[in-house]
């Protein structure tokens, strides 16, 4: 793929995501999603929220803010016409740096009480009103220009000053992020130079086992190295998307915190280090025999994250001085990059013993994604609306796969022919699943917190399932046809010009997938590759109901948090709508979950199902009124013991989760002295 190429692709996909051609309000912001999902994916940034907002002096496309690790980091967009890369005049790209530095500072001097609550933006002047008033500021702010044009230019503007917060500025051009995209790479190379500027020097020993995969090296760092990188790179430092552990909270982070401020010269003492990887590590030896660390490419820190952000943190926000610490590290190289993602998982698995450390470690070559990509290369789509054509779903389990089948691809018909069988349109990739299964798996809350911590936490998901789990074909087709169910809800969404698109659509699904019980006809949906016509109306009802309820926060919440929370999807569980005649059918059937789901029953859960439906009814009330009447339980074992009963008397099958639990709080019931009676 060509660099103009990869510009046509990104644009096509943006009118997509935007629904409507011409739709300029609708395009730009679609773009700014586009962008920071790329940057997500990219590693340089954690999951962002779009919110466009532009007055005299000031604009903001979007944001993303880790509150507990005082970062922020601000976007604007540009985009360009044409059919090839334009190259952006270097007076807008200063406009662009001043409107952001411009929105920091209104929005310090308190410009959320001038806005209107239900702006985008209101959320992000508001946190930064806020992050100034009560803790003098953000530590890291990082501003970025992202743009579909060319940046060109000598050096960047002069960094602005935002009160005591370190400021890097950032450009992600067109032709940045294709090469990025054609490396194959998860995320831009890290190359840290250990010699440049003042940085002390960094002495090491080297530990070369024979026939070991990989070269160790032990150092003692002195803070401020690790100060400085992390400030220069910052969250891009953790392995593979795990932002969760670099959070200066829980009693162990404080102890750090307290142990720089109080006791630095014990630090060393107390601390246990940090691990790490790099490709390549560049030594040299001095004369007196000694191996100096020079320069290392692709560093990641797998453990110690804690660590190092509160060295930052402690530097930028308490004026610490570190220059009295150092920290010692164990940095490993690994000879082959196939085996990077095996040791980086055992590294995380094995050797954190700070804070309990949950890695997302569903790689390329993860059975599940292995089994996924088997059966979109196999799996014929039948043809719709007359054509005789069939298609297939191309599921990319490693980024650009679809870009190197049809490189592959070397005379126009051949290209021409897998266009034909793989549709662009029909292209999905392992962040994709996360967000249609979460969703129908009644997950919306997660759904709403980033294309990340949603991949997370399905990981998790498919994780439980225990290592034996395949996916199979009817798990493929439904999955495809969950991914279709999303989207249309996704279309009327934005007929409808609502303000939180992504959170509306997520929680109207798992609304669907509640009320229904968890079935819905995803054979014809496959089928037909289309839900049916007859339920559009009906869509357009429930997502009329349900933003009200996104968009209005209980308890003085504001939005971004309200729809991050489980709160907000109990509070749209309580909204009522009838449901088409077929869709209650199928909901009080008494069929069990349905099929090709994540949440498909095993062998073993079918047996606890099983049992679960032999207890009659009469004692799953029984146990949840004894256990209100003398507090027994816990009050949502109460719920679940009320909700088994209700389901055994209607002949439905209760889920695999709920069974689960079923058991369990049978059994606690039973311990503690329940004894169901007749009725008399």
């Amino acid at each position: 793929m060509t660099l103009n190429e990869y510009l046509q692709a990104l644009r096509n996909e943006v009118k997509r995501d935007a629904g409507v051609e011409g739709g300029e309000a609708f395009i730009a912001e679609s773009f700014t999603r586009r962008f920071l999902d790329l940057l997500a994916e990219a590693g340089e940034i954690a999951d962002a929220e779009v919110c466009y907002y532009a007055r005299t002096g000031m604009r903001v496309d979007g944001y993303a803010a880790d509150e507990n690790e005082d970062t922020l980091d601000l976007f604007v967009s540009l985009t360009t016409d044409g059919e090839s890369p334009s190259r952006i005049e270097k007076a807008k790209i200063d406009l662009a740096f001043r409107q952001l530095a411009g929105f920091y500072k209104k929005a310090v001097a308190g410009l959320h009480l001038r806005m209107e609550e239900v702006e985008p933006a209101f959320i992000l002047a508001q946190l930064i009103y806020r992050q100034h008033r009560d803790s003098n500021g953000f530590s890291r702010v990082r501003l970025f220009l992202v743009t579909d044009g060319i940046v060109n230019i000598d050096r960047l503007p002069e960094v602005p000053e935002m009160g005591e917060a370190d400021v890097a500025l950032q450009v992600w051009d067109i032709e940045r992020l294709f090469r990025w995209y054609s490396s194959g790479r998860d995320r831009e190379e890290i190359a840290v130079d250990l010699t440049e500027g003042d940085l002390p020097p960094v002495y090491c020993l080297e530990f070369d086992q024979p026939g070991a995969d990989y070269v160790s090296y032990l150092a003692i760092v002195p803070a401020a190295v690790l100060v400085a990188i992390y400030s220069r790179y910052g969250p891009r430092l953790l392995e593979r998307n795990v932002r969760s552990f670099l959070q200066v909270r829980g009693d162990i982070n404080k102890g750090i915190r307290s142990t720089i401020l109080s006791e630095p010269d014990r630090f060393f003492a107390y601390n246990n280090g940090l691990t790490a990887t790099a490709s390549e590590i560049e030594v040299e030896r001095a004369s007196n025999g000694s191996l100096r660390m020079k320069r290392l490419v692709d560093l990641q820190i797998v453990n110690g994250g804690q660590t190092t952000a509160s060295l930052f943190r402690a530097v930028r926000k308490d004026k610490a001085d570190v220059g009295r610490i150092s920290v010692q590290v164990k940095l490993n190289r690994v000879r082959s990059p196939e085996v990077l993602d095996e040791l980086v998982g055992h590294i995380s698995k094995y050797a954190n013993s700070q804070n309990k450390v949950n890695v997302s470690d569903l790689s390329a070559n993860d059975p599940f994604n292995q089994k996924l990509e088997e059966f979109s290369r196999t799996t014929w789509a039948p043809a719709t609306n007359g054509s005789q054509l069939e298609t297939k779903w191309f599921y990319e389990r490693a980024r650009a796969q679809y870009a190197d089948e049809l490189a592959r691809a070397d005379t126009p018909a051949k290209k021409s022919r897998f266009e034909r069988e793989y549709p662009r349109s029909q292209l999905f990739g392992k962040t994709d699943v996360a967000k249609y299964e979460m969703a129908w798996s009644q997950f919306p809350y997660i759904v709403s917190r980033g294309a990340q911590k949603c991949f997370v936490a399905f990981h998790d998901e498919v994780t439980k399932r225990g290592s034996s789990y395949r996916p199979d074909e009817i798990y493929f087709r439904h999955m495809v046809a969950r991914k279709i169910l999303f989207e249309t809800l996704d279309r009327i969404v934005l007929q409808k010009k609502y303000s939180y698109k992504a959170q509306i659509v997520a929680y109207g699904m798992a609304w669907l997938s509640h009320r229904t019980a968890k079935r819905f006809d995803f054979e014809r949906v496959w089928r037909e590759q289309a839900v049916p016509e007859t339920l559009l109306d009906f869509f357009g009802r429930v997502v009329d109901g349900i933003q009200p309820i996104v968009a209005t926060p209980e308890g003085g919440k504001n939005v971004t948090d309200w729809y991050k929370s489980e709160a907000c999807w109990k509070a749209v569980q309580k909204f009522e709508l009838s449901l088409p005649l077929h869709l209650q059918d199928l909901a009080h059937s008494s069929l069990g979950p349905e099929p090709g789901s994540i949440d498909t029953p095993t062998a073993e859960e079918d047996g606890e199902i099983s049992w679960v439906m032999e207890i009659r009814p009469e004692v799953w009330f029984g146990i949840s009124a004894w256990a209100k009447k003398t507090d027994s339980l816990a009050s949502w074992q109460r719920s679940i013991a009320f909700s088994l009963g209700r389901l055994v008397s209607q002949g439905r099958a209760p889920s695999r989760k709920q069974a689960a639990q079923g058991r369990k709080l049978h059994q606690d019931a039973l311990r503690q002295g329940f004894i169901f009676e007749e009725a008399k």
